[in-house]
C-alpha cells in the first residue's frame, strides 16, 4: 500500500470480484483498510459474469456464479454490481486471452462511466512470478504486471494491494475467515500455458524454496545493461 502510493484521499475504487479467493481476501482488505487508513475512499464491486455454467446450476437447484459471489460478499456486509461479459469461444488456448482482454476493457468503461480512478486486481507475488515467466516464455520478452500502473495520462491506476503476499498466504487469510471460494467455472481451467508454468515453478520451489523470494526480488533489480 504504502511502497506504491496504491491509495489516497478521495480515491473511488473499483474492486474486481471473480469470486475467487484472491478476489474475496482483496475486497475484505480493501473494506477492512477502510477502517484504519488516515484517508477516505469509496469501494465499488463488480463481477463481470462470463455466463459459465450458470444455467444448468440453476435447474439442478444449485447456486450460479453469480449467486455464490453475491453470497460471499453479503456475509462482509458489502454490496456487489454484476455485469455481463463477452464470453468467446473456449476452443483454444489463445482464448484466454482474448477472454481477459475483453475483460478488462470492460473493466476501464466501467471505471470511466463510475468515476473511478482506481482498479483493484487480487493478483498475489505468485501471479506476478508467472507473468514473468509467461512472457518470457511464450512471448519472447522480460516483462510481467506490477503493484501499480497508471494508465489513460493518469487518469485511472490499477492497483494490486496483494503483490507482496504469496498464493499460500492469501489462502490462509481466506481460511481464518471462512470464505468459500467459487472455483474458476471456465472450461478451460486447469488446461492454460498459466497452469504450465505454475507447475513447473512449483517443481522449482520444491527443490529450491528461496527461488520464489529471489525470483521475486530479481524483477526489481534488473541490470539492463547486460540484456541485449
Amino acid at each position: 500500500m504504502h511502497d506504491y502510493s496504491m491509495l489516497a484521499e478521495g480515491d473511488q475504487v473499483l474492486v474486481a470480484v471473480s469470486g475467487g479467493v484472491d478476489s474475496l481476501v482483496l475486497a475484505w482488505l480493501l473494506d477492512q483498510w477502510r477502517a484504519k487508513a488516515p484517508i477516505h475512499y469509496e469501494l465499488r464491486f463488480v463481477h463481470v459474469d462470463m455466463g459459465f455454467s450458470g444455467e444448468s446450476q440453476e435447474l439442478a437447484g444449485q447456486l450460479s456464479p453469480v449467486a455464490w459471489v453475491r453470497r460471499e460478499l453479503a456475509r462482509m456486509g458489502l454490496d456487489l454490481e454484476v455485469v455481463r461479459g463477452q464470453r468467446l469461444g473456449t476452443e483454444k488456448e489463445g482464448s484466454c486471452f482474448l477472454c481477459a482482454r475483453h475483460r478488462r476493457q470492460q473493466l476501464f468503461e466501467l471505471a470511466r462511466k463510475n468515476r473511478c480512478n482506481k482498479l483493484a486486481f487480487g493478483h498475489h507475488q505468485d501471479d506476478l512470478i508467472e507473468t514473468l515467466f509467461l512472457n518470457m516464455l511464450f512471448s519472447g520478452n522480460i516483462s510481467t504486471m506490477v503493484p501499480r500502473q497508471d494508465l489513460f495520462d493518469g487518469r485511472l491506476a490499477l492497483i494490486r494491494p496483494l503483490a507482496y503476499l504469496v498464493k499460500s498466504e492469501v489462502e490462509a487469510i481466506a481460511s481464518r475467515l471462512d470464505f468459500q471460494p467459487l472455483a474458476n467455472p471456465c472450461p478451460l481451467a486447469g488446461q492454460t500455458q498459466r497452469e504450465q508454468v505454475r507447475v513447473w515453478l512449483g517443481q522449482l520451489y520444491a527443490q529450491e524454496p528461496a527461488a520464489r523470494g529471489s525470483i521475486f526480488a530479481a524483477m526489481g533489480n534488473v541490470r539492463e545493461e547486460y540484456l541485449l
